[in-house]
């Protein structure tokens, strides 16, 4: 995973101790909306990319970042519930790796979600990696009502077509 080093987020993972992780929070406090913002964009792209073997360091870091800054919603309202999002990523991509084998994770994935009691379209993310379609599911599954429903789903079979393929059915040329 690349990370550009120096960031507010490469500093929580080298932090020892839980007074320097105040410390840290501190000077992210004091670089306002700026740092912090940098902060958690660094911290979902990690959110976003690990894998099983640091499910428990993602956990610990997140402990850590809400050492350091326990009310980011203090700095911008859109952060109130950003810790409780992270941490059920966190909670649903281990749930995902102890359920899906390593063996099975090849090929394409795609995540659905829906409302069977609402007019709204189905929205579909088709052609994902194993990765990709892990953290998708875990960070649209943090926000969904009762009446939603999601899906992660492996593809085994995909036949693609666009509209200038000739060989199929014509669009009608003119009227």
């Amino acid at each position: 995973m690349q990370v550009t080093e120096d960031t507010g987020f490469q500093q929580l993972i080298r932090i020892q101790t839980d007074e320097d992780i105040q410390s840290f929070g501190q000077q992210l406090h004091g670089g306002g909306f700026t740092a912090l913002r940098r902060f958690l964009d660094d911290f979902r792209d990690y959110l976003r990319l690990y894998e099983d073997e640091a499910c428990a360091q993602a956990e610990e870091l997140m402990r850590r970042a809400k050492l350091a800054a326990p009310e980011p919603g203090r700095t911008s309202p859109s952060w109130t519930y950003i810790w409780s999002e992270f941490e059920g990523i966190i909670r649903t991509k281990r749930d995902v790796f102890n359920s899906i084998s390593t063996d099975q994770r090849e090929g394409e994935w795609q995540v659905l979600l829906d409302n069977p009691h609402s007019n709204q379209n189905i929205a579909v993310y088709p052609g994902l990696t194993f990765i990709e379609a892990v953290y998708m599911f875990a960070y649209f599954r943090t926000g969904l009502t009762n009446s939603e429903y999601i899906r992660l789903q492996k593809i085994a079979t995909v036949m693609t077509f666009t509209g200038a393929d000739r060989d199929g059915l014509q669009p009608i040329e003119s009227l």
